[in-house]
């Protein structure tokens, strides 16, 4: 069995998954890219592998508790270890609480929550069997304050909240961590196509005066996954520009 740590990140294909599989790459790790879109995994292994990284490809949909729990012990098999899980993987379903749908409450909960749940309950076997694990999942700033038009996916970003607290209390004697990591407005895919007007009035709310990047957001999950992080559990690490500061 090698050294190398093992990490498994979930939608790993772009924005902050992709910023967070690359920055764990190249801090040493051998790292699990995961998402439903088994094409830009490829592309991004690629990438991994000729800046001198190690990555591997596993093509699952989060939503599917079965196939996310067997890919995960699927993982351990092959590697013979399980080191960090990065729950990343997220969707919405935006709608105002009288206009939104048992479906689209239900299935951001789905992806958003229970994969979490599904994916640690799955890994900390292997962790305590290692003693040795780094659990981040990530939140939202949604999730602290609430927004607008996003009941569910405020929801199911709190809950996270709740859920690795108690995980952390549970597993903290084994040398496993749970932490959040809640990003403000990035700079991804879902942000870019906002209005200008609305992406100004988001700057002005910020002590920085700008959005951040996928790389804040990575540059925080690499603390909080490093070995050095071992006293920091049950915490929320929120990078924000200093939006939700009291």
């Amino acid at each position: 069995m090698s050294d190398q740590r093992i990490a498994f990140v979930t939608g790993a294909s772009r924005g902050i998954g992709r910023a967070i599989a690359t920055r764990l790459a190249t801090d040493g790790r051998h790292v699990v890219l995961a998402s439903r879109s088994e094409g830009p995994l490829n592309e991004l292994k690629s990438e991994i592998e000729a800046a001198g990284g190690s990555a591997s490809v596993c093509a699952v949909d989060v939503g599917d508790g079965a196939a996310l729990a067997g890919a995960i012990e699927g993982v351990h098999k092959e590697h013979g270890r399980f080191d960090i899980l990065v729950n990343n993987a997220g969707i919405t379903r935006d709608n105002l609480l009288l206009r939104m749908s048992d479906e689209e409450f239900d299935e951001v909960m789905n992806v958003n929550l229970r994969s979490a749940f599904v994916a640690c309950r799955a890994a900390a076997r292997p962790m305590m069997r290692g003693k040795f694990g780094r659990i981040v999942s990530i939140a939202s700033t949604s999730g602290l304050v609430g927004n607008s038009g996003q009941a569910n996916y405020a929801a199911s970003k709190s809950a996270l909240v709740g859920f690795s607290r108690t995980i952390a209390r549970e597993l903290g004697t084994k040398g496993i961590t749970a932490n959040v990591v809640a990003p403000g407005f990035i700079e991804t895919d879902m942000t870019k196509d906002l209005p200008e007007q609305v992406t100004s009035h988001i700057k002005g709310l910020l002590a920085v005066r700008d959005l951040g990047k996928p790389e804040d957001i990575a540059a925080a999950v690499a603390y909080a996954t490093s070995d050095e992080a071992g006293y920091l559990t049950g915490q929320v690490i929120t990078v924000d520009g200093g939006m939700t500061m009291c």
